[in-house]
């Protein structure tokens, strides 16, 4: 089809350049094989405090959250009990980081399917914080 025959249709001024996000919904066999994975990737233990998790124990978090941007992609989820996953909420993982350092260090040696960048975070929050 060539491009001249293509007729474009007007967006409202207001919607031109906002990309709407789609919410993934995610089936509940699905969930639980991304805990699955997710388990598996982080050697059987949460992420912040590295205590041992089983399946049932295991909660899966967004490293940075979903109500401030954050994504469900594979590199974004990683497992943490239940307690540290309450205790991180919605913070940023830098700003989680630099009040819970030991977090932080436990971060970078457990979550091996985190991003790059996530891990660069965390390791800088953790030397601020220990510096401070």
């Amino acid at each position: 089809m060539s491009r001249r025959n293509h007729r474009r249709l007007p967006l409202p001024r207001s919607a031109r350049g906002l990309a709407r996000r789609v919410r993934r919904i995610l089936t509940p066999s699905h969930r639980i094989a991304l805990k699955r994975a997710a388990l598996r990737d982080c050697l059987k233990r949460c992420v912040y405090c590295a205590e041992q998790l089983q399946l049932e124990a295991a909660t899966l978090d967004h490293v940075h959250p979903v109500s401030r941007g954050g994504a469900d992609d594979v590199g974004n989820l990683v497992v943490a009990c239940g307690p540290c996953n309450r205790m991180k909420g919605d913070m940023l993982p830098i700003e989680f980081f630099m009040r819970y350092p030991w977090a932080g260090l436990n971060f970078v040696r457990y979550a091996r399917t985190a991003h790059r960048q996530l891990k660069r975070g965390a390791k800088r929050a953790v030397s601020l914080a220990y510096a401070a």
